[in-house]
């Protein structure tokens, strides 16, 4: 089983001229063979957007972290909104995988 939950950070810039980054942080928890297919899954989706990384959290469970950041909200939603797409296709084709 896996679990996938994501949480919209707003960051305050420090100064006038400092721009107001969004930073959104995706976790999806589960089975450390598949969090490396996602994770393959996803790296190609626009690699400036986003940071991902792998981290075990138990043997064979691992926690696929991935962070996005971008100057508006709307580009940090459109890009969470593509990974999130690309995770659940990537999901489904491995659950279709596995079922045959």
């Amino acid at each position: 089983m896996s679990l996938l939950s994501y949480m919209l950070i707003p960051i305050i810039g420090l100064g006038d001229d400092c721009m107001n980054p969004i930073e959104c942080e995706i976790l999806w928890t589960g089975d450390s063979e598949r969090a490396q297919s996602l994770l393959s899954a996803i790296a190609p989706d626009d690699p400036d957007s986003f940071v991902a990384e792998i981290v075990q959290i138990s043997e064979g469970n691992a926690e696929l972290q991935i962070v996005v950041k971008g100057e508006s909200l709307r580009s940090v939603r459109a890009t969470v909104d593509d990974i999130l797409a690309c995770l659940g296709a990537a999901e489904s084709t491995l659950d279709a995988v596995n079922d045959s």
